[in-house]
């Protein structure tokens, strides 16, 4: 195998990005082959037959697929496409709380497990069947239209992964209500902004999380983060620690309370395809984070096809996803694609080295896991602990493992296959982004497996490699990935912003730019390279640097801050920043100290910066922009390219 891509060359990659159009990329040789019965037993069958039948006919291929579901009421049009807006299967009437329960409830599946949930400490389990999860969804669904909550409000979610949040997340679509999931790793300040952008009119939280045995007081942090937010009425709080904490504020109710006080029967609401379904905030490069929009029909039909055909979910699969659903990996593939196919998901509030490193193997063991998807950034702190966590479990349950949130190196590749997989799992790495909604590329099950590679784009998607005037590239030859083609899941706007929605589109006119550098090979799979913005991936999350740049320059003593990512051996980037202190204020390993802390408590622990180097000046174009890349180009010791516009 060639080894390649290493964290510190793909920076050098992205930094030549800047100053050229295409780059050369030394490609991998190595392939893995699963045992061809992989294949033979798969939904997708033959992937090159399933592609050209959509290419044959990509809205009678997305018919097929939709057709697989149920609908209130038929479509006039499969796809409306004026770019770069998109309408799908527009005139339909749905409810996708309908397809993730109400069908199942009515079938084979009415006492199939749906939901398996481990807390923190093992055998604090709670296990819902779809019957049970349908009946606790329309009781909460009622508690908040008694509320107050109507069709086309929304509602703040603020929660520690339980069971509960599922419930409150199925509640709101079950009665049209948009959903906005913040994810309860956030502080203060990055919770009231999506509070403030999206409107919310009800927060629910809880007092509680827990992580490493120690108490997360999440309510604690809504109760500062409302403060300037107008627009909420109501504080819904699941009361989890002993004694239960009292609940002062008129606006404060209990979220069992509220439920057992509810009626037990809630239509689903009638939505229309094009209704929203949730808002989801991703970070951006230019200051406030931009609020996702996505839709009921499209969505659903894009994250239930990718789900039961990527994953290649069966009836008698435990599926476990390791992500939060405050990211959108735990939006399309914990709760509404498993959902929709019917499927047994494993979710639990442990960290994979709490009580010890051997803790999610037990799990997989324990809970007979058979498809396992998670990130590598977890797959690189298991490399660091060693293979005796993972021997010490009987991982034979395992069929299918993914990979998702950044580029899976072939180091890690190699690991997870021959490791946890036994050199017999297929590997289904995967891109796709919040914008996406679903998977867009992928090593599908029993397709040969190239370590570092992706995949192919999957049957629905036209994805390309091309230079900035949208030309393809040659294999080998590096430049910017984009789609060419509309998709069902694919967000509809930027919450309040739909400028910001155009400029996916503007970069190369008629294509969507993903904000990637990628790669192709002679067989067409893709290597995806990282970001060509200012976008740093920590351990598979996106931050922009606006973001934290203005936590840092919220404090007393910063007059002016730049960060950047740097590479690192487990997360993959960390954050780094450049401070330029305010008269009066001196340098210090205190100031570093509060000034990381800072971070933490306005955005969250993903955002802390791992170093801080005070500076003089930042070098700056004579416009007044940051060069972050030249920052990045001396930390890393390659050639900053051209700096003709540098100021100094």
């Amino acid at each position: 195998m060639i080894w390649y891509v290493h964290n510190a060359w793909a920076g050098q990659v992205r930094e030549r990005m800047h100053m050229t159009e295409t780059f050369d990329v030394k490609l991998a040789e190595k392939v893995c082959r699963p045992d061809p019965s992989c294949r033979e037993r798969s939904w997708i069958g033959d992937r090159d037959t399933a592609y050209r039948r959509y290419l044959d006919d990509p809205e009678g291929f997305w018919a097929a697929i939709a057709g697989e579901l149920e609908w209130f009421g038929p479509w006039e049009r499969v796809l409306e496409w004026n770019p770069p807006h998109a309408r799908w299967f527009t005139g339909a009437k749905l409810n996708i709380t309908h397809n993730c329960l109400d069908r199942h409830v009515a079938g084979e599946r009415r006492n199939k497990v749906a939901l398996i949930w481990q807390g923190e400490n093992e055998g604090d389990e709670q296990v819902y069947t779809y019957r049970q999860l349908h009946r606790s969804v329309m009781r909460f669904a009622n508690a908040l239209k008694r509320l107050g909550v109507e069709k086309g409000d929304t509602v703040c979610i603020y929660m520690p992964l339980v069971p509960e949040q599922i419930v409150a997340i199925l509640a709101c679509a079950r009665i049209g209500a948009v959903h906005s999931i913040v994810y309860g790793g956030f502080g203060t300040s990055a919770l009231n902004a999506r509070i403030r952008d999206a409107g919310a009119k009800i927060v629910i939280t809880a007092d509680v999380g827990y992580r490493r045995g120690r108490r997360i007081a999440l309510k604690a942090i809504v109760d500062e983060a409302v403060v300037n937010a107008p627009s909420v009425e109501r504080i819904v709080v699941l009361r989890r620690s002993k004694p239960e904490i009292e609940l002062y504020s008129e606006m404060e109710v209990d979220f069992n309370e509220i439920m057992e006080a509810a009626d037990p029967f809630c239509r689903p609401e009638a939505m229309d395809a094009e209704d929203p379904l949730f808002i989801l905030y991703t970070s951006g490069t230019t200051g406030t984070p931009k609020g996702i929009v996505h839709t009921c029909g499209g969505y659903m039909v894009g994250t239930y096809y990718t789900t039961k055909y990527v994953f290649d979910l069966k009836d008698n699969d435990v599926y476990w996803c390791t992500a939060d659903p405050g990211w959108i990996t735990g939006h399309s593939y914990i709760v509404y694609g498993p959902l929709a196919v019917g499927a047994t998901v494993l979710i639990t509030e442990t960290v994979l080295d709490y009580p010890d490193p051997g803790i999610w193997w037990r799990i997989v063991e324990d809970f007979g896991v058979t498809v396992l998807y998670t990130a590598p950034t977890a797959i690189r702190m298991f490399m660091k602990f060693g293979e005796e966590w993972p021997n010490r479990s009987n991982l034979e349950s395992l069929r299918i493992l993914g990979s998702v949130g950044e580029p899976l190196n072939p180091e890690v590749f190699d690991w997870y296959w021959r490791v946890v997989g036994r050199s017999s799992c297929p590997i289904l790495d995967t891109w796709w982004q919040t914008e996406t909604g679903m998977h867009m590329i992928a090593t599908l099950v029993g397709e040969p497996m190239k370590p570092g590679f992706t995949g192919r784009p999957i049957p629905g998607v036209v994805a390309d490699v091309v230079d900035r005037e949208g030309n393809p590239v040659p294999p080998g030859i590096g430049g910017l990935l984009v789609i060419r083609e509309p998709w069902p899941s694919m967000m509809r706007t930027v919450h309040n912003n739909d400028e910001r929605y155009l400029k996916y589109w503007s970069t190369i006119d008629g294509l969507y730019t993903a904000g990637d550098l990628a790669v192709k090979d002679e067989d067409g799979y893709i290597m995806i390279l990282g970001r060509s913005d200012d976008i740093i991936i920590v351990s598979g999350h996106n931050l922009g640097t606006a973001e934290v740049e203005s936590a840092l320059v919220s404090h007393e003593a910063v007059a002016e801050a730049a960060v950047i990512g740097v590479p690192d051996a487990v997360k993959g980037q960390a954050v780094k920043a450049f401070v330029i202190l305010r008269l009066g204020y001196e340098p210090g390993e205190q100031l570093k100290s509060d000034l990381i802390y800072h971070v933490r408590m306005s955005i969250g622990p993903i955002a802390m910066p791992s170093a801080i180097e005070f500076v003089q000046s930042l070098p700056k174009t004579r416009s007044g922009k940051i060069m972050r890349r030249v920052l990045k180009a001396q930390e890393m010791g390659i050639d900053p390219g051209d700096i003709s516009t540098l100021e100094e």
